[in-house]
């Protein structure tokens, strides 16, 4: 059981907020899975108060896409409260905000990571969107600007002062960005520090490492990100291990090529099918690492134009065996 603020999970798994990736059908794939609580890809603040037709399809959603999180981006005051004014029209349960993206674009508007630079400034933007939030209010941060300003406690303790009622961390500095080791002790510090849950991230690629993880750290939950691409049996995997104490067997070639063809339909029915082709191509690259001999498959997944040519290229990863 997670609880955060109103919000009562049962599991301790959580799909992250990533750009380009947590799109609806992404979302309700790994729900059939064992995900419970699933995030929308992170969004400006500006982009929501443009209302543009972008931003309204990244918050498409179902009565089955439930609990859903909404992650917002940005740090001036006028366009927070507008975007969660707008916000208030949708349906989701928790609301994140993003004080962690190291993009290079978003850290030179001095949001994101950024935000971990002037931690007082941080805080005045939490209070404000507790305090108009209608959902519970949570924040990720990462542990630091890079390794010789780490204050990742210092920061979570300022958000739990504003209101904030979780805190979502990465073990890494904004310098690391994704690579480097994760930092698990600093993570464990912030949890010693707080009243609220914390719920870590960082290469949560295996049941292994989510031990890892929780073994270093105490946490009070995963945010799963990269470990979901090509793989929504992370969270089977994972519910199965913690929850009954038994790993099931990772998934042979027909499941994933039976998972393929469902992402790939559902991508096509949502986006179109020129549109959907090109954002799947990347998954299919995902879902077919450590397959022997796939580079050819690849070359022409970045190739094909209509649903039968990908759907073919798909079922020919039955020649294939899987690297040992």
């Amino acid at each position: 059981m997670l609880k955060i603020g109103s919000l009562k999970l049962k599991s301790r798994f959580i799909l992250a907020p990533m750009a380009g990736i947590t799109d609806l059908p992404f979302r309700m794939l790994n729900r059939k899975f064992g995900c419970e609580l699933a995030f929308v890809e992170m969004i400006n603040v500006r982009s929501i108060s443009y209302k543009s037709r972008k931003t309204q399809q990244m918050l498409s959603s179902l009565k089955t896409d439930r609990p859903l999180g909404v992650q917002l981006l940005g740090k001036e005051r006028s366009y927070i409260l507008r975007a969660i004014d707008i916000l208030n029209e949708y349906k989701f349960d928790l609301l994140d905000f993003n004080a962690a993206c190291p993009a290079r674009k978003v850290i030179r508007r001095g949001e994101g990571a950024g935000l971990l630079k002037e931690p007082q400034k941080l805080k005045k933007i939490l209070a404000l969107v507790v305090k108009n939030s209608r959902v519970p209010v949570t924040v990720k941060i990462r542990i630091g600007w890079d390794r010789d300003s780490v204050n990742a406690r210092e920061v979570a303790l300022l958000a739990e002062d504003a209101g904030v009622q979780g805190i979502f961390i990465h073990g890494r500095t904004k310098e690391q960005a994704y690579s480097g080791v994760v930092d698990y002790e600093t993570i464990r510090q912030v949890k010693s520090a707080l009243q609220i849950p914390v719920i870590a991230s960082g290469d949560i690629f295996s049941v292994s490492l989510a031990k890892k993880m929780f073994d270093l750290t105490e946490c009070d939950g995963l945010a799963i990100a990269r470990g979901a691409l090509g793989n929504p049996w992370i969270f089977r995997e994972l519910e199965a291990f913690f929850g009954q104490g038994r790993t099931p067997e990772y998934p042979g070639h027909e499941e994933i090529i039976r998972v393929m063809l469902e992402h790939l339909d559902a991508y096509l029915e949502f986006y179109s099918e020129r549109i959907g082709l090109v954002k799947f191509r990347k998954f299919f690259a995902w879902y077919t690492k450590g397959f022997r001999k796939i580079r050819p498959l690849r070359e022409k997944s970045s190739r094909a134009k209509t649903r039968q040519e990908m759907a073919e290229i798909i079922g020919g990863c039955r020649r294939l065996a899987k690297t040992p």
